[in-house]
């Protein structure tokens, strides 16, 4: 059976998410990225033991940043799932997708300035 999640979905593949760096996720919003979910094991599942829970922490790292630069921070996301879970993942690749259009294209892209008013937990009003 073949799963189609959107096209618009870009997979860069990592030995483990414990590779993924801050930067990494950071450049990607820099390249005109208007969302962007890392996809690890299942938390103490992961072979490497701890890269799942690193990149977590990563994720988390990167949303505090976001909200910093005015960014919505709900533009990243973090997903365990296991390799068996290809329908799972197609869900997911929906769902982000789906968020991210109701989010608009980045203020990075745009130009237009904030989007996210940092302590306030909500989106700024136009």
């Amino acid at each position: 059976m073949r799963l189609d999640y959107p096209p618009n979905v870009k997979i860069v593949r990592v030995p483990c998410t414990g590779k993924v760096d801050l930067l990494h996720i950071l450049k990607a919003f820099e390249q005109g990225m208007d969302g962007v979910y890392v996809a690890g094991c299942l938390e103490g599942e992961c072979h490497f033991l701890r890269g799942n829970l690193r990149a977590k922490k990563r994720v988390g790292h990167v949303k505090r940043i976001l909200a910093a630069l005015g960014i919505n921070p709900e533009r990243i996301q973090m997903y365990n799932l296991s390799a068996a879970m290809g329908g799972r993942f197609v869900e997911i690749a929906r769902e982000m997708t789906g968020k991210v259009r109701a989010l608009g294209p980045s203020p990075i892209k745009t130009g237009k300035g904030r989007e996210f008013v940092e302590g306030q937990g909500e989106e700024k009003k136009q």
